[in-house]
């Protein structure tokens, strides 16, 4: 039993419960080893019993805290203690998903891209390191407060799901995918698929299937189409539409293969969200959900085992075949009749190459009769006879000479063909091209497809006909080019909405922290960014951000000479002592001293709560004794004495 105030693992102090759910209870705790707040997650009492399940918890866990990745609650520690089996993680301070999208009742489009860009890239390291999660769903990823998008529980649902504890792990129902439903092999694409349901619900506030029964809710995950989240809310883009109707694919085949795939649309879709750019294979009706009778099924079975029959028969007579060959040649026969056997038997090699000659045969027979019939109808030019005759003739004369229009003769000194050097790095298809009698030019340009340094093309082509000393021009790749960003001024942002406008201008979020800062409106937004605004940075540039906290944190100090309480009050003697104290605008007193000697020099730091004080004086002044005369014309002599007073002077604080 966990109690709170208890010490787990000789390091780990429980301090106060933080969340419950249907496996396990988490508690806030302090690793006293370390000196640093952590989560630990208890499994709750029925399945700390079942010791197949606590086997492969342990196992799933040991794996799960290999994982280091931003946008995973990393995993740090796992562990039993008298019957008390626990895992530590890492401790965010934020909510849920879940919780967030019943806050808001639906995310905008871009939020909700941006989450899911950060859920995939946690996912995918997670598949990198071939941990596949099962079971994502709005309810195991956290926002936290600065805005970062953390993926929790991996392994843990592989470990339920592999016992009899599946009640409680379909309470995930609405999320799961067909082949997990089915009970089926799953793996990352099932992710793909849970976390397409999981975008569906942020978009549109709601999941696609509903049911009163967790049986009622899967059948429909295998069987009905899935409805389109434009139906409720017709103004999501087309590219978001798509791709959460890809990764929502009945059929593992049809969806995103990998993370990655799904990242990269997930980013175009910032960018040009009104584009149809996703590819998708659309349902065909072989591949369609069908219900299979038990008529079906017996016609399978038989043909199966048809099928089977057949095979084991044609096996068997081959083999009979072998050992009566194997058995004449033993004999000595000649086999004559056996050879002639076989030079009739049926070649399917031969018939394929004769089926191919054929195709050919047919195909140049067709472009003769099409160039016969353009020519005829002027289609084709005619080709001056006369002059194929000089030019062969001129081709045919030795030394390589040709008759110029003067009569002369000029040496072209052609060769036939220029070297094909495409894709070869630039120093060895220059060599190649200057051995061969041409003259080389370089052309850079960046090219995202051909490594740097490497040819894209050449001009003129390999295999043209051109005279020796002629330029060919290579077009010699720079590698890809290194774009150009600006960047968005983010100050004055809710986190998140910070994190999305810098992923939509191709920026990442970097290092973000907390601080203090004088302006109460920007409590809890972006008050830092560490590149200033309309800047150009490269593209995928890191931009930290800071948080501010206000100035509640912040700390001031006081320096200054403080004259005596005589500028104020001529009655006051110098040399008399006088009390000192200085306090904050709020009363919080933070120096006092007695002196007789002003000015006083006064060094004050780390003053906290406020950016301003009073100095407060406590002093006496010597009152001479004064004479008056009453109505009655009496003397009346009032006695002199010493008389407290005090004065306060306001002053200002420097910000530390």
């Amino acid at each position: 039993m966990i109690k709170i105030g208890m010490l787990i693992g000789d390091r780990y102090e429980i301090l106060e419960k933080i969340g419950t759910g249907g496996m396990s209870d988490v508690y806030k705790a302090k690793c006293h080893k370390l000196n640093r707040f952590v989560a630990v997650k208890v499994l709750k009492q029925e399945f700390g019993e079942n010791e197949n399940f606590v086997s492969k918890f342990k196992v799933e866990a040991q794996a799960a805290a290999g994982l280091m990745h931003p946008n995973i609650v990393n995993v740090y520690d796992v562990g039993n203690e008298n019957g008390i089996n626990y895992i530590v993680m890492e401790l965010v301070e934020g909510i849920t998903l879940k919780k967030y999208i019943e806050k808001k009742a639906r995310l905008s489009v871009k939020e909700a891209i941006s989450i899911a860009i950060q859920v995939s890239m946690g996912i995918e390291a997670a598949h990198n390191n071939h941990i596949i999660h099962r079971d994502i769903k709005p309810q195991n990823i956290i926002i936290s407060k600065d805005g970062k998008v953390k993926v929790t529980d991996f392994g843990i649902a592989k470990a339920a799901t592999s016992n009899t504890i599946t009640s409680n792990v379909m309470g995930s129902v609405h999320y799961t995918s067909p082949e997990q439903a089915r009970g089926g092999f799953s793996d990352e694409k099932s992710d793909i698929y849970s976390l397409g349901i999981t975008m569906f619900e942020m978009l549109t506030g709601r999941v696609p299937f509903n049911g009163d029964t967790t049986v009622a809710i899967a059948i429909k995950h295998i069987q009905e189409p899935m409805p389109t989240p434009r139906d409720y809310v017709a103004e999501i883009p087309i590219s978001v539409e798509q791709i959460v109707y890809k990764c929502t694919q009945k059929s593992p085949d049809r969806r995103y293969q990998s993370m990655p795939e799904l990242v990269e649309d997930l980013k175009r879709s910032l960018m040009t969200p009104d584009e149809d750019f996703v590819k998708v294979v659309d349902p065909d009706e072989t591949a369609s959900t069908k219900v299979i009778s038990e008529d079906d099924v017996k016609e399978i079975k038989q043909q199966i085992q048809k099928k089977t029959s057949v095979t084991s028969d044609s096996i068997r007579l081959r083999k009979e075949v072998e050992e009566e060959r194997t058995k004449k040649k033993k004999s000595g026969e000649t086999g004559k009749k056996e050879v002639k056997e076989e030079k009739d038997e049926y070649n399917p090699r031969m018939e394929k190459i004769t089926t191919v000659l054929a195709v050919i045969a047919a195909i140049i027979i067709g472009v003769i009769v099409i160039y016969l019939v353009g020519k005829a109808v002027g289609v084709f030019p005619s080709f001056d006879s006369e002059k194929i005759s000089v030019e062969q003739s001129n081709e045919s004369s030795d030394d390589n000479e040709k008759e110029d229009s003067h009569g002369g003769f000029l040496s072209t000194d052609k060769v036939v063909g220029v070297p094909q050097v495409t894709g070869w790095s630039y120093a060895e298809a220059s060599a190649t091209l200057k051995d061969s009698g041409y003259e080389v030019a370089k052309e850079e340009v960046f090219s995202a497809d051909v490594p740097a340094g490497n040819v894209i093309s050449q001009s003129p082509e390999s295999g043209s006909d051109v005279a020796k000393g002629t330029v060919v021009t290579l077009r010699v790749s720079l590698g890809a080019e290194i774009t150009k960003v600006k960047v968005p001024n983010v100050v004055g942002m809710e986190p998140l909405t910070a994190a999305t406008a810098l992923l939509e201008a191709g920026l990442q979020t970097g290092n973000v922290q907390e601080t203090t800062h004088d302006d109460p409106a920007l409590i809890g937004k972006v008050c830092y960014q560490s590149y200033s605004v309309d800047s150009y940075v490269d593209a995928g540039t890191v931009v930290d951000l800071k948080i501010s906290m206000g100035i509640g944190n912040s700390t001031y100090s006081f320096v200054g000479s403080i004259a005596g309480p005589g500028e104020e009050d001529g009655d006051y003697v110098a040399g008399n002592e006088v009390t000192v104290v200085l306090a904050t605008a709020d009363g919080q007193e933070i120096y006092r001293t007695t002196t007789s000697s002003f000015p006083l020099a006064m060094n004050v730091a780390g003053i906290t709560g406020a950016d301003s004080g009073v100095v407060t004086f406590f002093y006496y002044v010597d009152v001479p004794a004064t004479t008056t005369t009453d109505e009655a014309g009496n003397i009346i002599t009032v006695p002199g004495g010493r008389e407290d007073r005090n004065l306060s002077r306001a002053v200002k604080f420097a910000k530390e």
